[in-house]
């Protein structure tokens, strides 16, 4: 995302690349979406994500249900930056380091939590991934909406879906609005717990954490 020049008009922060799925129509009708406790299928740099309010423990509860998830499978939080992560998480400053060393990026970030995040996203735990994405469309739509789920917008025991044609007739119809951001890598992010240098799944950028945390430089 890059600021708007000067023209005299009001910023409605919704900026994004208008070629790639980021129009402020589409953005717009996504957001009053997501504010109304529905769901939204959105880009990232892996995979299309099925995004509810991270916050409200019913349109999460909604999440789970379209995608037919084990309720015991925590999701993860999607946000935009690190800054806002710090808002709604409790990062040590070892797993701040490594916050600001790969996100944005396609790795999930797992830290202790804070009393925001409900239950339900996380299975109880007091823990939970985060993720920022390296999206320009997936920025500047949670940069709108606040914290968003952050899980592959597929019904659970599918393929990840990598474009919007793709997605399961029984997504589709239970979300209000689907932002088509062109085909995506269809790569996995990396889940990682830097404070107890645990990676619990290998995927993108997978060997640079493993360099990462054998070597921290804090």
């Amino acid at each position: 995302m890059t600021d708007d020049a000067d023209t005299g008009t009001e910023d409605d922060g919704l900026d994004a690349d208008e070629s790639n799925g980021g129009d402020r129509e589409t953005l717009r009708r996504a957001a009053d979406a997501v504010a109304a406790g529905e769901l939204v299928v959105y880009p990232t740099e892996t995979v299309y994500g099925l995004g509810a309010d991270a916050l409200d423990p019913i349109a999460v509860e909604r999440a789970f249900e379209t995608k037919g998830r084990d309720r015991d499978d925590p999701l993860s939080l999607g946000i935009a930056s690190v800054d806002a992560a710090s808002n709604h998480t409790r990062p040590t400053a070892l797993a701040t380091a490594f916050m600001r060393a790969f996100l944005p990026g396609p790795v999930t970030v797992v830290v202790e939590r804070d009393q925001s995040v409900p239950d339900v996203l996380t299975g109880g735990r007091d823990r939970v991934g985060v993720r920022v994405p390296d999206h320009p469309v997936a920025r500047a739509l949670l940069e709108e909406t606040g914290p968003l789920t952050a899980t592959s917008a597929n019904v659970s025991g599918n393929g990840s879906v990598t474009r919007v044609t793709d997605l399961d007739e029984r997504v589709r119809d239970r979300v209000a609005a689907v932002i088509d951001g062109g085909e995506t890598s269809g790569a996995e992010s990396t889940v990682v717990d830097p404070e107890n240098g645990t990676i619990h799944r290998r995927g993108a950028m997978a060997g640079a954490v493993e360099a990462w945390l054998a070597d921290p430089p804090v």
